[in-house]
């Protein structure tokens, strides 16, 4: 096993875990988890930590806000609560809004259900990520964010290795092709190996630590 090998090995081993499980989202190819996907992407591309973004994704769910047709029906104060709850406060009244406005878009427009989107898109990745980012509070960021946890449920997004991720890549000395770090990684759930690379490039630490652990 080569040294690169290795890196993504450690990678892995220690910081291979999609942000949606962290969350608490058993990602499924149903309304629920894809809608509760879809708000913790926009949580996550806010200028916040992702540990306060995370915790927000499980206030939201904890205040029954886990669907559009509760998220749309719930009061503007009630969203922000939820949001205060998470730690979520220096973007809580604009984000409240936008979860309100977005959630309303889902419904009229797809029927509450992102697989009818991912229906609209064909399933083209750059066609899914336009429509992704037609969401109020949602910009390449957070359509970027939604891709890169989706692979699992949504294959033709796999390998999804944005800018942040090939970030983490060249932080830990890794090729930044998508196909030859998809080589490397074996048969690590695309996902998965998205997720690692992302905690790589906002934390050196984890990416020194990686490295040291590698040899």
């Amino acid at each position: 096993m080569g040294r690169r090998e290795r890196v993504v090995r450690e990678l892995v081993g220690a910081h291979g875990r999609t942000y949606a499980e962290e969350a608490g989202i058993a990602l499924k190819d149903t309304p629920q988890p894809l809608y509760r996907l879809l708000v913790l992407s926009h949580l996550l591309s806010a200028r916040i930590r992702g540990s306060v973004a995370l915790a927000t994704a499980r206030a939201l769910h904890e205040a029954g806000l886990r669907d559009p047709r509760r998220m749309a029906e719930a009061g503007w104060q009630q969203r922000v609560d939820a949001l205060g709850r998470g730690g979520y406060r220096r973007y809580d009244e604009r984000t409240a809004t936008q979860l309100g406005d977005a959630a309303g878009l889902l419904s009229e427009r797809w029927g509450g259900d992102l697989r009818r989107l991912r229906r609209e898109a064909d399933r083209k990745v750059s066609e899914l990520r336009r429509l992704l980012q037609e969401f109020p509070g949602i910009g390449p960021a957070g359509a970027d964010i939604f891709l890169r946890e989706a692979p699992g449920v949504w294959p033709e997004a796999a390998p999804y290795l944005d800018t942040k991720a090939l970030q983490g890549a060249e932080r830990l000395d890794l090729p930044k092709d998508p196909e030859r770090l998809t080589e490397l990684a074996g048969d690590t759930d695309p996902a998965v190996l998205a997720a690692a690379l992302v905690r790589a490039a906002v934390d050196k630490g984890v990416a020194e630590d990686t490295l040291r652990r590698a040899g």
